[in-house]
């Protein structure tokens, strides 16, 4: 049996705290270092404020999580690893956040970062089949492919940490967004890989990660919320990471993280498709997120915040409640209710902008 303290209550506030006294000292040498999100100077498309913040936001998220861990998680081969994967994420964003490298290069990085995750031991072993029995993933191998990499299992994983790295950094767009997004979405992996850590120790391990990690979030929410002091930046992925970590390496918990982050997911499923199909690439920045869709229609920052959190705490509750098929469906359900709620909203604002240039 866990202890709830050392497993819950005492590594989230641990990690709360470290994050929040980190963030201000960050803000000091970030300012210093002059690695700000100026929009007289950065002209990405989907910018919304109008004065110069501070970028970097991950360095306080990664050293809240990293030390919290050091007290609370033993540093097994497998965990080092996963942190040093996160670091490396971290210091290739905070050169982004200064310098604003090429997209491709981060992608390239961001899929460096998975492998080393998945070479050191994590994947995804098996999935439980929503119609009864579970599906072993690791028995499933492609030839020609060299090891770990020839099993589905260590594929899957890749991908997994890729696409939630990529599809969390979309949805930092309005202040309060994203942290409040990976708490939530942290405590919920917590709460049902508590289930079954009288079992497995790894799973254990994954919960009190998921707590820090929400503990992280809560701490950088604090100085994130509108009007930010402080921004994400591209080195937050390390902690996007460490959450995609977190919800595979136990019991395959890949159900729950989708259902529990499916409107980002959605999201980012419904960018891609619109980029690609419009002739640009998927890594083509725009203004046309469902964040700002909704800020297009006079939703300020904070609602939109408190929209994607509402949503995501009624979705993490079902996951908790619901059965492997019950998930299944309520997956295919958001997905497509919300496909056509964006599909509506790119629609509705499109006709407004058409009738305002008349």
């Amino acid at each position: 049996m866990f202890n709830f303290n050392f497993v819950i209550i005492l590594p989230l506030l641990a990690s709360l705290i470290i994050t929040a006294v980190a963030v201000p000292i960050s803000l000091f040498f970030l300012g210093k270092y002059k690695v700000m999100d100026d929009p007289r100077v950065h002209k990405h498309p989907a910018i919304i404020h109008e004065k110069p913040i501070p970028r970097g936001g991950g360095i306080p998220l990664f050293i809240g999580v990293f030390l919290a861990s050091l007290i609370f998680i033993p540093f097994t081969n497998l965990i080092a690893s996963i942190f040093f994967a996160a670091f490396i994420s971290l210091i290739v964003g905070v050169i982004d956040d200064k310098y604003d490298i090429s997209p491709y290069s981060r992608f390239l990085v961001n899929i460096f970062s998975a492998i080393i995750v998945v070479y050191s031991g994590a994947s995804v072993s098996f999935i439980t089949n929503p119609f009864g029995g579970i599906l072993f993933l690791n028995q499933i191998t492609i030839p020609f492919l060299p090891f770990p990499f020839s099993s589905v299992s260590a594929i899957i994983a890749v991908l997994w940490i890729v696409w939630v790295m990529n599809m969390l950094n979309w949805s930092k767009g309005v202040d309060g967004q994203m942290p409040g997004i990976v708490a939530i979405s942290a405590v919920v992996i917590g709460i049902l890989s508590l289930r079954f850590s009288v079992l497995d120790q790894t799973s254990l391990t994954a919960a009190t990660l998921s707590f820090i990690i929400a503990g992280a979030s809560l701490g950088f929410l604090i100085y994130n919320y509108y009007p930010a002091k402080i921004f994400p930046g591209y080195g937050a992925t390390a902690i996007y990471l460490l959450l995609a970590v977190a919800s595979i390496l136990s019991s395959a918990k890949l159900a729950t993280a989708i259902l529990v982050m499916g409107i980002p997911m959605t999201d980012g499923l419904f960018t891609i498709i619109r980029r690609v199909l419009s002739g640009r690439s998927p890594f083509w920045h725009d203004k046309k997120h469902l964040h700002h869709l909704l800020l297009s229609l006079g939703m300020g920052q904070k609602r939109v915040a408190l929209f994607y959190w509402i949503v995501s705490a009624a979705l993490g509750s079902l996951a908790l409640v619901l059965s492997s098929k019950g998930k299944l469906f309520a997956i295919i359900m958001l997905v497509i209710i919300a496909f056509g709620a964006i599909l509506f909203l790119h629609i509705l604002i499109k006709r407004f902008d058409d009738k305002s240039s008349l």
